[in-house]
């Protein structure tokens, strides 16, 4: 026979204070959780939209898998456009995005930022990003640039120092922000766009980091590979955008485990912190579950009525961090060497961070609940 719902319920409140300390105490842990949970997932989102199956990136060969550091010369945009059938083209126009790109320190008007992400782009750049897309002002002239809706958070300043009409100083220049743009969450977000032209000048650089190319549906991009391998006094190489990506992911893994030591050593936390409260609970009723073995009540009815405490506590408390974390973690933006991302607790986070709370609350209540009941009942009815 179990022992009714009621009684475990009563319980809790029976104790107002202690369950109340409890109930925090596991939803801090939880929180924990969801805030590591969701920079995992924000981090694996940002990379993993980041990439175009059709778009092709060409860069140096020295350059490894940081673009930064890439050094290309300025025809090759137009070798690659007149050499390959496959690359997309409409109206006359080819899908071929020259771009600089560089880290450098940007500053505002209110005082020295950080180290911020340029890149020179040309207009045919929307035609090859098409993730991104200007949502306030206008595509930036000479001495221009636009802002992606990262780049505050990137360069540690607050947005309304990012305004339109304001300016920002990198490169010895100043330049005038003329529009914002948004990518769906990619990397692009935390970037900031200039005309190309402009931006060689005032890096007084005359080459590219890379040259992006969308290709048609279907085509392959083993043809530029290909054209790659054939002109080695270029000494280009080429990788599919989403393959750049998917390379960065692995990069990035150390970051991610990391991250997932963080949350066993948090959880390990909160199984002391329920540990604690459960064995000052069970300490104060050894008399009350002598007296209901005395009754008839048998140990596995007794042992699952203490788990049932735990587990109620610690559902509040995943509950309570759950609603928080939604509300107001998920969206957050956050800096990181890539640029900036936002939090990301989606139902993956839920689960986990829910999962973690339920499982404090039964680690934390079987050890105590198992001592107690192995106590004999004579000795128990004897207990102060």
């Amino acid at each position: 026979m179990l022992l009714p719902w009621e009684y475990g319920v009563r319980n809790l409140a029976r104790r107002p204070v202690r369950t109340a300390l409890t109930l925090v105490a596991l939803a801090t842990v939880v929180m924990l959780v969801f805030v590591v949970v969701g920079f995992i997932r924000g981090l694996e989102r940002s990379l993993a939209i980041s990439g175009d199956e059709d778009v092709v990136l060409v860069h140096s060969v020295n350059s490894e898998e940081n673009i930064e550091n890439s050094s290309i010369a300025s025809r090759t945009p137009s070798l690659l456009a007149a050499s390959l059938d496959g690359t997309m083209k409409r109206f006359g126009v080819n899908h071929v995005s020259p771009e600089l790109y560089l880290g450098t320190r940007v500053a505002t008007e209110s005082g020295p930022g950080g180290l911020g992400l340029v890149r020179g782009v040309e207009t045919s750049a929307p035609l090859v990003r098409r993730s991104v897309q200007l949502v306030e002002g206008t595509w930036p002239a000479d001495g221009e640039v636009m802002v992606g809706r990262l780049v505050a958070t990137k360069l540690g300043r607050e947005p309304s120092e990012l305004e339109l009409g304001r300016q920002l100083e990198f490169e010895g220049r100043k330049w005038t922000i003329s529009g914002r743009f948004a990518s769906g969450g990619s990397a692009y977000e935390s970037e900031i766009w200039c005309p190309l032209g402009d931006f060689q000048t005032a890096t007084k650089r005359q080459d590219l980091s890379l040259v992006a190319i969308r290709l048609q549906p279907g085509r392959s991009a083993a043809e530029v590979q290909l054209f790659c391998k054939e002109r080695l006094d270029l000494e280009l190489r080429a990788i599919r955008e989403t393959d750049y990506y998917a390379s960065l992911q692995q990069h990035y893994k150390p970051v991610r485990v990391l991250a997932w030591f963080v949350v066993v050593l948090v959880s390990g936390a909160g199984v002391f912190a329920g540990l604690n409260m459960m064995y000052g609970s069970v300490a104060g009723r050894i008399r009350e579950i002598a007296t209901l073995q005395a009754i008839g009540y048998r140990r596995f009815a007794i042992l699952l009525s203490v788990v049932q405490e735990g587990v109620l506590l610690a559902a509040a408390g995943s509950l309570l961090s759950g609603v928080v974390a939604l509300l107001l973690l998920n969206g957050m933006a956050v800096r990181f060497t890539m640029g900036a991302f936002t939090l990301r607790i989606d139902s993956v986070a839920i689960l986990i961070g829910c999962g973690v709370g339920i499982l404090l609350g039964v680690l934390g209540s079987l050890p105590p609940a198992l001592k107690a009941l192995r106590e004999e009942v004579a000795t128990g009815l004897k207990a102060v």
